[in-house]
């Protein structure tokens, strides 16, 4: 059974304004440095329209800023029924946000749904949402998910190159 390549990743959060846009843009940016370049499809989400149109919030681009990363183009959507067929791999920042994508998503697609964290690194934690907090929770949030990013990187670039090994893997 051959595995499917992953060449879109959808980043989904509670707002779309502070931990999905900052996975985006630091998954990007992994990637660049990496040499992917414009290769991978990224876009984030939310799950409430509370925030649609909105830029990301000012201390999510404060702490990209600070590690040469710019987000501040970004704007807050909300997930759409198209965005199930569209993305290949589909990331909730938290437990909640996978059980809302699961809820609104087709049976058939549920696959390609997982936890950020528990996707990239095999640790079923979520990143916690530093909205109510300040910069050392958005710094805290930043560092996770630059982790995640390497981790998950070095999981697509495995993935693209390796052989077929004609076995299905439990995590991809």
């Amino acid at each position: 059974m051959s595995i499917k390549p992953i060449n879109s990743i959808l980043f989904v959060c509670l707002g779309n304004i502070c931990r999905s846009p900052l996975a985006e843009g630091v998954v990007r940016a992994v990637l660049a440095e990496r040499g992917w370049g414009g290769e991978m499809l990224l876009d984030s989400a939310a799950t409430s329209g509370w925030e649609v149109g909105s830029a990301p919030d000012p201390r999510s681009i404060a702490v990209a800023v600070r590690h040469g990363i710019d987000i501040s183009g970004q704007r807050a959507r909300k997930v759409t029924p198209e965005d199930f067929h569209r993305f290949d791999l589909i990331l909730g920042m938290d437990r909640s946000n996978v059980r809302d994508l699961k809820a609104l998503a087709p049976a058939v697609v549920h696959d390609r749904i997982h936890l950020f964290l528990e996707f990239a690194e095999a640790k079923a934690r979520d990143v916690p949402d530093p909205y109510y907090d300040g910069a050392e929770a958005f710094a805290s949030v930043y560092r996770m998910i630059r982790d995640a990013s390497e981790a998950l990187a070095t999981k697509l670039e495995a993935r693209a190159s390796g052989p077929d090994s004609g076995q299905a893997s439990s995590t991809m």
